[in-house]
């Protein structure tokens, strides 16, 4: 990509979601997410409806008149971005690839942890790890990020989950909101997940084009694996054959879906060509609502 297409694109995806961060996500995304914990701020006055179980005995026996504790949330949080940059993210018939698709949405999501002023971070995997970013708060910095997402060229071409969360788990020194971005066409990878999950706040966000799952019938399309380089011929006008496909593919999500359950994450699925505001903000919605 010319540096000046380069610079325009980053621009674009400035502009559109550091806009979609402000208007639809500003107050979900810091109600969505818990700190780090509670920090002692001061003591007052005990009002109506105050919770019994805040009065500071001590101070309320010395004063004569009861007294509570308040606390402030420890508000600062990490937010780490693992991204898929495999093969199979260069593939997209909806006139977005799914590469493009998780940089518009890891950008959204960065604009967002920014404006709470929270750190992120980056990691871009194939079968190694492709570029590690470390977290850090600014604009400047997540322009950082959403270039990276762009550029980063892969050495890889296969797709390594597990190793990618064994690389995560062993950076990261504190607690983070995780989210896993990628097409999971390979293993999910449940240990690691599940490690993962019970140190971080881990939350996969799984992108699907819709010709993953329905063929067109357009008799014979050749093909190439992203990934592998294998190239086949698919017969396109065999109504079984479209059937077993969408099975197949629909199968497969089912899987991810109870991997997904098993470990007790909370899952986004995103399709490229169609908008991420609306399962974005079901997600917040959902989490505001539990928390």
């Amino acid at each position: 990509m010319e540096p000046k297409e380069l610079l325009k694109k980053i621009r674009r995806i400035h502009i559109r979601t550091s806009h979609i961060a402000n208007d639809f996500f500003a107050g979900h995304y810091h109600s969505a997410f818990k700190g780090q914990g509670m920090e002692f701020e001061e003591v007052r006055e005990y009002e109506p409806g105050d919770e019994i179980r805040r009065i500071d005995w001590n101070v309320t026996a010395r004063q004569g008149r009861p007294f509570v504790k308040r606390f402030r949330e420890e508000r600062e949080l990490t937010v780490m971005l693992l991204v898929d940059v495999s093969g199979s993210q260069e593939f997209g018939t909806a006139g977005q690839l799914k590469r493009e698709l998780a940089a518009e949405v890891g950008a959204t999501l960065a604009f967002s942890a920014i404006k709470n002023n929270d750190k992120v971070g980056f990691i871009g995997f194939s079968d190694r790890i492709e570029r590690y970013v470390k977290p850090d708060k600014g604009t400047r910095h997540v322009l950082r990020v959403i270039r990276e997402l762009l550029t980063l060229e892969p050495t890889g071409r296969g797709t390594d989950i597990a190793g990618a969360l064994d690389y995560f788990n062993k950076v990261s020194r504190r607690r983070a909101v995780v989210f896993l971005i990628s097409d999971f066409l390979a293993d999910p990878c449940d240990r690691q997940m599940q490690v993962a999950r019970r140190r971080h706040d881990l939350i996969p966000i799984a992108i699907t084009d819709p010709r993953e799952v329905e063929l067109p019938k357009v008799r014979y399309i050749d093909l190439v694996d992203a990934e592998t380089g294998e190239r086949f011929t698919l017969d396109t006008s065999s109504a079984a054959f479209r059937r077993m496909y969408q099975a197949r593919a629909l199968g497969r999500a089912d899987q991810r879906r109870k991997a997904f359950r098993r470990i007790k994450a909370d899952a986004i699925e995103l399709v490229t060509g169609q908008s991420f505001i609306d399962p974005l903000t079901r997600f917040f919605h959902a989490r505001e609502a539990r928390l």
